[in-house]
């Protein structure tokens, strides 16, 4: 376990965060949640000047290559670890990386007290885990930005065009709708991010290129997961 809570949370908390469905206490997408949850780390990792990304085709995600030492934070340096000695494909990368950051980035949540996770059982037996809003204001300030973005046309800051980008890349966006309604001009703004089409002049190419390469493998990787179910 990461017991670490950094003073700024990551991409993939508030992914998770934003998933998060207050009134039911459930996690929108839990069954291939460890695509978009890579896909926030590896965004993290790009913006932070981590790892450099390769640009893709139109059906191939680009490589993925470690840059410099690393970072600090021990949950973003295990997933750097895996591209340190050869470099992936980002859809590799979510495959590899993704699987184990669903507790750990949980973890994280309830330490700062955004998400309340009580242990009971049912029937005195079965071990169940109930999860609760914890009526911080983090999780209202990210919809609002969210909701600035989608429905108010707002040019995003770099970290929420990528949030609005995984949600739509999964397939989330919709999720949200009791805090912002859905409408065809939300999904079709969700579409713009990931594209990349909202970066502003002063916006690194890098980093609107990093947001089109992850939200694009986490497409193509959920592709491939649904087509092997099926």
């Amino acid at each position: 376990m990461h017991t670490e809570v950094p003073a700024q949370p990551t991409i993939a908390a508030d992914l998770m965060l934003l998933l998060f469905n207050p009134r039911h206490g459930t996690i929108a997408g839990e069954g291939s949640l460890h695509y978009p949850l890579g896909g926030a780390v590896l965004a993290e990792l790009a913006l932070d000047d981590h790892v450099e990304i390769e640009p893709g085709g139109t059906f191939t995600a680009g490589k993925v290559a470690a840059v410099g030492s690393g970072p600090a934070d021990p949950l973003l340096r295990e997933a750097w670890e895996h591209i340190e000695k050869k470099p992936l494909s980002a859809q590799s990368f979510l495959t590899a990386a993704g699987p184990k950051l669903r507790d750990p980035v949980l973890d994280r949540i309830v330490a700062r007290g955004d998400i309340i996770r009580t242990e009971r059982k049912i029937w005195r037996i079965f071990p169940s885990t109930r999860l609760t809003d914890g009526g911080t204001a983090r999780r209202p300030e990210l919809v609002a930005q969210m909701e600035s973005v989608l429905v108010h046309g707002i040019e995003p800051a770099p970290r929420t065009a990528i949030l609005g980008a995984l949600l739509s890349a999964s397939g989330q966006l919709h999720s949200l709708h009791r805090d912002i309604p859905w409408s065809g001009s939300v999904a079709k703004r969700g579409k713009e991010l990931e594209k990349g089409e909202w970066a502003a002049e002063g916006v690194s190419k890098a980093v609107s290129s990093a947001a089109m390469a992850v939200a694009s493998s986490v497409v193509l990787t959920s592709a491939v997961v649904v087509s092997t179910t099926h």
